[in-house]
């Protein structure tokens, strides 16, 4: 037992040596918007968010990475998202979640109206910042993990800018919230789903991953010396976060193969399909949703769509859309499998 606290204060020190350390006044201060100077933190909460929201929208459908990035130097969406994780160690309330729930709706209000100024013929799927935010997979919870753990451990450390973390962070929340509105203000409810899906995953995982360096830390013990209250409702939460968090990325992963072995029964069935249309290439295919989109280069009409579809019938199953684009800028008439 001695082994295993020597152990643990010696991992503890080397992640956070003591003169570093902030204390749970000074974390509580920072992550929790119902203390101190609330009127002060709230307004500067919701301005900064509102703007981030606007410049990560713009970014977003500008297809800019560098914008969206950006946007993030200023998104205060993490302060609430770590107060949950640090709440749960203390085991007293700190208004993140309600904070964080009121702020990922503007977010999303907000990516809704940018939406609707859009014309209907805009391609959400031809954008990499949304089609990247909308089929989340294990690799988008490996992420978040990490982030919630450098984030949590730069919020714990007096020597690192609280604006590190806060980018960090923020950029796995404000980006997939917008894409939610975006898509959702253009009626395409199966992409926001999965936006959604994302942010709710990455949300999890930060609050989980927060949780657990907040207790390793020693925060969890020192709440515990102030309150006289057991931590053991700490940990189900912290098991109940990892379960939460776990399933549904599995099931999206496993989705996500299957959808990768679709998009390539699409591709063998196109280029079958283009044959006899002299000059005529394939030069790629995406699985995005439901819809598998095909993208042909060509100087001539190519065969009717149905002719790919009628191939497709007992190999993909019914309700998909295949839509296809030539090189010509003409976009066919969408066609459902199984219709």
């Amino acid at each position: 037992m001695a082994s295993d606290s020597t152990r643990r204060t010696g991992l503890r020190d080397t992640l956070l040596p003591e003169v570093q350390r902030r204390t749970l006044e000074e974390l509580t201060g920072e992550l929790d918007l119902t203390s101190g100077d609330t009127r002060s933190k709230r307004s500067a909460f919701w301005t900064m968010l509102a703007l981030s929201a606007v410049i990560a929208s713009a970014g977003v459908l500008a297809d800019s990475t560098a914008t969206v990035i950006g946007a993030m130097i200023i998104a205060p969406l993490s302060t609430p998202i770590m107060g949950i994780a640090l709440s749960i160690v203390k085991q007293q309330p700190t208004g993140g979640i309600r904070f964080a729930l009121l702020g990922g709706t503007l977010v999303v209000v907000i990516g809704v109206a940018f939406a609707l100024v859009l014309p209907d013929s805009y391609d959400l799927v031809g954008n990499s910042q949304i089609a990247g935010r909308t089929a989340p997979g294990a690799l988008d919870l490996v992420a978040a993990v990490a982030t919630g753990l450098a984030g949590a451990v730069a919020l714990a450390r007096r020597d690192v800018a609280a604006v590190l973390p806060g980018v960090a962070i923020s950029i796995s929340l404000v980006p997939p919230l917008a894409v939610v509105g975006l898509c959702a203000g253009q009626g395409s409810f199966l992409l926001a789903l999965g936006a959604l899906l994302l942010f709710l995953s990455n949300l999890l995982a930060l609050v989980l991953s927060g949780t657990l360096v907040f207790a390793m830390l020693g925060y969890a013990e020192e709440a515990i010396q102030h309150s006289g209250r057991p931590s053991r409702r700490a940990s189900i939460t912290v098991g109940a976060l990892l379960l939460v968090v776990s399933l549904p990325l599995v099931g999206n992963t496993l989705a996500s193969y299957a959808l990768s072995v679709w998009t390539g029964r699409v591709q063998s069935a196109a280029s079958e399909w283009i044959d006899d249309t002299p000059g005529a290439s394939i030069t790629k295919v995406e699985g995005v949703a439901t819809s598998f989109y095909v993208y042909v280069q060509t100087p001539q009409d190519l065969p009717p769509v149905d002719l790919l579809v009628a191939d497709l019938e007992g190999s993909i199953p019914d309700g998909f859309e295949v839509v296809v684009e030539s090189s010509r800028g003409e976009r066919l008439e969408p066609r459902t499998i199984g219709g």
